[in-house]
């Protein structure tokens, strides 16, 4: 039966200014020269995730054709695919990602582009779970990143962005869990403010952890992302006019990541891991790890440190990699990003 052709929704003006007019962009393999255009500009289209680091992954984790391989965050694929690239049709990766959503269009992504189950298998998974991605398999090489896709953040719908208005909500797996604005209501005042300093370093905790905490008690209702962002405008006020702007972006950033993590249970799915990770890797086998947050890479670190004392780890890297001037211009979605690696004993 022949489909019903439907005309795209029109939008005022010349430009999309909603993440639903973006047809374009949210249709990346059917506009590639306006993706492109995108792209040079220093953007990441609507709908769509850069890979970070790619060069640099690949490098840390050498892959070799009929090697076994899991890429514990399978996100938009963009890693993915390299790294199946690298394997030329011999051997076998495994990815996981704990957003069900994202993980059927990259799964149908990746099929398009004739990777199939014959190379690639994909589990509805959170990483603190990677024991159970291949029971009995050790792998070559594993790839984490820790960073929450482009794509979700762009969507107003999953409340990830305080720039547009959707839904207090920010869980990676929308089928489970608390959403943010549940878990604000459950928060004293002093417990937001630790959370807050914990998760990103928010040198105004104190100031926004009050503001919404007032605001809940006066019986307020905070269930979307543009009333948290005007709480936490108020509460930088006092900042003087020529800083107050970029303060309250930067402050708004870093609450709905404390948020996000502390919903999503991030740090304690990370530690489980990294706890993990050596006896899912076969001797020899590296591993690579890109965090985007101070408490995150101090995890890692630590983590690593460990395990090479235990000598579970051979080598470890002896800092941090970071991307390229050239790479941050063309994504700066990618500044604030550290590699580090280690090879199993």
């Amino acid at each position: 039966m022949e489909q019903e052709h439907r005309r795209r929704p029109r939008y005022r003006g010349t430009h999309p200014r909603t993440f639903q007019e973006k047809y374009k962009e949210l249709h990346p393999d059917a506009y590639p020269e306006d993706v492109e255009k995108i792209l040079r500009s220093g953007k990441t289209p609507a709908g769509m995730h850069i890979p970070i680091m790619v060069e640099e992954i690949l490098q840390v984790l050498d892959i070799q054709p009929g090697q076994v391989g899991y890429d514990a965050t399978l996100g938009y694929g963009g890693h993915t695919r390299k790294m199946l690239e690298k394997l030329q049709g011999q051997g076998h990766l495994y990815a996981t990602d704990v957003d069900a959503q994202e993980l059927e269009k990259t799964r149908r992504r990746l099929q398009d582009a004739g990777y199939g189950p014959q190379i690639l298998t994909l589990r509805h998974l959170n990483f603190a779970q990677a024991e159970k991605v291949a029971p009995g398999v050790l792998f070559d090489f594993v790839l984490a990143d820790l960073g929450v896709s482009s794509m979700q953040i762009d969507n107003p719908e999953r409340g990830f962005t305080f720039k547009y208005d959707g839904p207090l909500d920010l869980r990676l797996d929308p089928s489970t869990g608390v959403t943010a604005a549940q878990r604000l209501r459950e928060l004293d005042e002093e417990e937001l403010c630790q959370m807050l300093v914990e998760n990103a370093d928010e040198p105004h905790a104190q100031r926004i952890a009050r503001a919404i905490t007032h605001f809940l008690r006066q019986g307020g209702s905070l269930e979307t992302t543009t009333q948290l962002s005007a709480i936490i405008a108020g509460a930088l006020s006092f900042l003087p006019p020529n800083q107050r702007k970029e303060a309250i972006k930067k402050s708004c950033q870093r609450t709905f990541q404390a948020l996000r993590i502390d919903v999503n249970s991030e740090m304690e799915s990370l530690y489980a891991f990294l706890d993990k990770l050596p006896s899912l890797v076969r001797s020899g086998g590296r591993i690579a790890i890109l965090t985007f947050h101070s408490g995150e890479d101090r995890l890692v670190k630590k983590a690593f440190q460990q395990h090479q004392r235990q000598g579970l780890y051979s080598q470890i890297s002896p800092g941090v990699l970071r991307p390229s001037a050239q790479e941050c211009h063309q994504n700066p979605r990618a500044r604030s990003t550290k590699l580090r690696w280690a090879v199993r004993a």
